[in-house]
């Protein structure tokens, strides 16, 4: 109780200000009650640490709504005794600023009272806006926290338990047996799904929700789904799929004989010990193809998708050996093209200078000549020779500039 009584001017301001107080607290708790997440945790099957997060809240926001009440009393009274002919400013004094509000559920243990003392907590109409707020700052935490945790797990909860339904479609389709790994993954997206469904806040570390098993769970439901349509498409379309492989294998058979000649050419020509024979892919390509039909015939589809599509990739591949090897063959002799070109430019540049008659450079010249036109051809040396001789013919030319 205080000293002395207010007069009417502050009383009419404390009026004003706990009035706002209980407007915006009044707007706040409807909000509160109107949440999604508040929604969701009433309607929900809670277990976990979010049932027992929420029985909490739940108690906290009774006794936060009974406190509201008592001080929406309090102040009634105080409005009340307010609007009198004669108001007795003491009075409104000790409701506006003194102990006029009983806490709710805030009987003073029997160990702790005084013998005069009162048997309930009473606070003042500020300490119950204090205590009304730090109950909802932390109900609101809860159900934000709920809430952000439904919404970043149930949509890729909902993701995988589409994919999985997908999957279970694409094994019926395909040959309706059992698959180990179909039941494997749809047990785990259940009980994963329980868990997500009525204890979300158990999933949340450090403020955010873990959504790495539904990530993983998600991937492998995926790559099954991929798997599965794979071999569907293959069963559906088998004769159309081999017959592109076999084509496939026929180009590498192709690509690999087109290969073997270039090598056979560069042999003749081309004195190159590093050049290795390549080593033929298309016999066993043929052979994973006819192995093809045998999965076919025990109708293990998704084996053979799998296996048609490594078979894709390694004629493929096979494809870009050959024709890399043919390539590299026939650089050879491109390069001993380009320099039989050029001692022939230099040769002419030779004979402008004057230098036809020069022993050195008919030596060099000569030298060059025999070895790119002797089979095979040594290209490291007459790369060297070629090189000796255009550095001669260059010097010569630029003592001649020099003369002049």
């Amino acid at each position: 109780m205080t000293d002395s009584a207010l007069g009417r001017a502050a009383i009419d301001d404390v009026l004003r200000s706990r009035a706002a107080d209980r407007d915006r607290i009044s707007a706040a708790l409807l909000d509160l009650d109107c949440h999604d997440g508040h929604r969701l945790l009433a309607g929900a099957s809670l277990t976990g640490e979010t049932w027992r997060r929420w029985d909490e809240t739940q108690h906290r926001v009774a006794l936060l709504w009974r406190l509201f009440a008592e001080y929406q009393r309090v102040l009634d009274e105080a409005v009340a005794v307010r609007n009198r002919r004669r108001p007795d400013l003491a009075l409104l004094t000790r409701l506006l600023t003194g102990d006029a509000v009983e806490m709710p559920g805030g009987e003073i243990p029997l160990a702790e009272r005084t013998l005069l003392g009162p048997p309930v907590e009473r606070v003042t109409l500020r300490e119950a806006v204090d205590r009304m707020s730090d109950a909802f700052e932390r109900a609101a935490a809860v159900i934000a926290a709920a809430d952000a945790a439904w919404t970043a797990l149930l949509v890729p909860l909902e993701e995988a338990e589409r994919a999985w339904r997908a999957a279970a479609r694409l094994a019926g389709a395909l040959d309706g047996a059992r698959r180990p790994e179909l039941d494997r993954l749809g047990r785990e997206l259940d009980a994963l799904g329980r868990v997500v469904r009525s204890d979300p806040l158990s999933l949340v570390t450090g403020g955010r929700a873990d959504t790495e098993r539904l990530d993983a769970l998600s991937a492998e439901l995926s790559r099954l789904c991929r798997d599965l349509d794979d071999a569907v498409r293959l069963r559906d379309a088998y004769d159309e799929r081999t017959r592109a492989l076999a084509a496939s294998i026929g180009a590498v058979a192709a690509a690999e004989d087109a290969a073997r000649r270039a090598h056979a050419a560069v042999r003749v020509k081309i004195d190159a010990p590093d050049a290795e024979d390549l080593v033929p892919s298309a016999p066993a390509l043929r052979d994973r193809l006819a192995a093809l039909d045998r999965l076919r015939a025990e109708q293990r589809w998704t084996e053979a998708a799998a296996r048609a599509d490594d078979l894709d990739r390694a004629a493929r591949a096979a494809r870009d050996r050959a024709d890399a090897h043919r390539r590299a063959s026939t650089a050879l002799l491109d390069c001993r093209a380009e320099l039989r070109g050029r001692l022939g430019a230099y040769q002419a540049k030779a004979a402008r200078l004057g230098l036809a008659e020069d022993d050195l450079v008919t030596s060099l010249h000569t030298r060059a000549h025999d070895l790119l036109w002797t089979a095979p051809c040594n290209l490291r040396e007459a790369t060297a020779a070629v090189a000796e001789y255009q550095r001669t013919i260059q010097a010569a030319e630029h003592e001649t500039g020099s003369r002049r």
